[in-house]
């Protein structure tokens, strides 16, 4: 098993603190128990098939699904759900063994059996949907079945990430009758084991979930039943909040409503609490593009952007300026690419481009999604358009298209430079670089690294104390800086807005971010 104490405490900075001025203890309770707790959000999912999606359909997933493993309140590393007990049964880590808890069962009263976990697993790689999870997988050899409780995982190679993986909501169980092996599942419904049922859905509008009473797992449920609302944006979401309308708020606040609270949340009877968080915002170019390929070009963008700038003027130094794709807190973060570039420099970015033949203002198109990652998206690439245009090297057009049709657009290549957040899969540095690099990753903008794929991230898998990893993630980010396919943007801090009458936004988001609804709560009393 995993060596967690080195690992624990590279993790401390993913704990939270709050802000709330005290007003008395206030015990755990339901005053309510049957009305829900409403909360709202601008992170709507894309899919309801855990085996289509790598990205913040998520959210929904952690909540009605269930995976082998999870993470209790408190805990930094994966620990049986759905399983009972799981472990590498080699001293190489290359097979992994779970078995199931007792008499599991979906909500539709289909029994939850091993080989039910098999199909769940097998799928996603059968089905191998463009740029859904099944690069997670790509360790996998095969899943093995001993009778009814038993699942046993071979790898190609050993990966003490395994576990963390098979806590991802990615690898959520479903039922075989309702999800079809060699497809997704396209009639909008959601047949799971987790702590709550999806009595309801309406499309980019709300998720009603209720309490799965035939559950078995770690989740102290706090609540009988949860309404997500989702909001095309941070104004009309807060507006909401204030109005009482929704209980609490998470994902996708925007800077101005943060500052706005943080200054005010006691006189309008609210709360914030600020988690420290591993979000990070950074570009991609694309190396299909004639102008993106070009590596003068890329180091030239990277010359220029002033995340200082970026930080303040437009999020308010709500995030912090990042030099490397492993964001501050894991194991390996360096900051590789401040030491390259330093300061925004015109003058040397001029260089680059002089000494690479390249004497006009370089032609590029930035594009961003304009409802995903919150409201100050478009103004963040505007700033960086004129960061950019004011060198006097670059001619920045930039576009736009909602999330479901901008995925497809750079699935297919269409975006010569693109804006993306990562949420992480886990809290692990592997998850800040095994995601973005090799023939198939959640870019899908391929990316042959052999030396991070063959080398770098094989050597660290072997590693099953996660905090002894730093050489290899240090010099997986060196090859990363050089290239400049990936450019750093920003690490995020995580919000959660909520009424005073709502307790568990401090233990609300699990070590990935990802809010887990069971933890909220009425207050009963002052």
């Amino acid at each position: 098993m995993f060596n967690r104490d080195r690992c624990l405490r590279q993790l401390a900075a993913i704990t939270s603190i709050s802000l709330v001025a005290g007003c008395g203890v206030l015990p755990f309770g339901s005053s309510d128990e049957g009305e829900p707790i409403v909360v709202g959000t601008t992170s709507a999912p894309s899919t309801l098939d855990p085996a289509a999606s790598w990205d913040n359909s998520w959210e929904l997933f952690r909540n009605v699904y269930q995976t082998l493993l999870n993470y209790p309140t408190g805990a930094s590393g994966p620990e049986p759900d759905a399983a009972e007990s799981c472990e590498f049964t080699d001293s190489s880590n290359t097979v992994y063994r779970c078995t199931l808890r007792e008499d599991l069962e979906f909500s539709n009263g289909h029994a939850l059996n091993a080989q039910a976990v098999k199909h769940s697993v097998d799928r996603i790689r059968n089905i191998n949907v463009t740029g859904g999870p099944a690069g997670l997988l790509g360790n996998l050899a095969r899943v093995q079945t001993q009778g009814d409780r038993e699942i046993v995982f071979h790898l190609n190679e050993p990966d003490a990430t395994f576990p963390f993986v098979l806590a991802t909501p990615a690898l959520s169980l479903v039922d075989p009758a309702d999800y079809p092996a060699d497809r997704i599942r396209e009639d909008g419904g959601v047949t799971g084991s987790g702590p709550y049922g999806l009595s309801s859905y309406e499309e980019g509008k709300r998720a009603e979930l209720e309490r799965n009473d035939t559950y078995k797992g770690f989740a102290d449920r706090r609540n009988d039943a949860v309404t997500i609302r989702y909001f095309q944006d941070s104004t009309a979401m807060v507006g909401a909040l204030e109005k009482e309308e929704i209980d609490v708020t998470y994902r996708g606040l925007a800077a101005p409503d943060v500052v706005d609270l943080q200054a005010d949340h006691e006189e309008q009877g609210l709360q914030l609490i600020e988690h420290a968080g591993t979000e990070i915002s950074y570009l991609v170019f694309n190396p299909g593009d004639e102008w993106a390929k070009e590596p003068a070009v890329r180091r030239a963008v990277a010359q220029v952007v002033d995340r200082a700038a970026l930080a303040h003027k437009v999020y308010q130094d709500t995030v912090e300026p990042l030099y490397s794709m492993v964001p501050k807190g894991l194991v390996g973060h360096t900051t590789d690419y401040f030491d390259d570039f330093g300061e925004p420099s015109a003058a040397k970015a001029r260089r680059l481009l002089t000494d690479a033949g390249i004497t006009e203002p370089v032609p590029l198109t930035f594009w961003y999604t304009t409802d995903r990652y919150g409201s100050q998206t478009k103004p963040a690439f505007e700033e960086l358009k004129r960061q950019l245009e004011a060198s006097g090297l670059f001619r920045i057009t930039l576009e736009s298209r909602p999330w479901k049709k901008y995925v497809e657009g750079y699935q297919k290549g269409e975006y010569p430079v693109f804006g993306r957040g990562w949420f992480p899969d886990f809290p692990d540095p592997d998850n800040f670089v095994a995601p973005f690099v090799g023939e198939q990753n959640a870019l899908s903008t391929p990316y042959p690294v052999p030396e991070i794929t063959a080398e770098l991230l094989p050597a660290s898998r072997r590693e099953s104390d996660r905090g002894a990893v730093a050489r290899q993630f240090e010099q997986a980010q060196r090859i990363l800086a050089d290239d400049v396919r990936l450019l750093p943007l920003w690490q995020g801090k995580q919000y959660v807005a909520a009424s005073q009458e709502i307790g568990g936004g401090d233990q609300a988001l699990d070590p990935s971010t990802i809010m887990v609804v069971w933890e909220l709560y009425r207050k009963t009393s002052w």
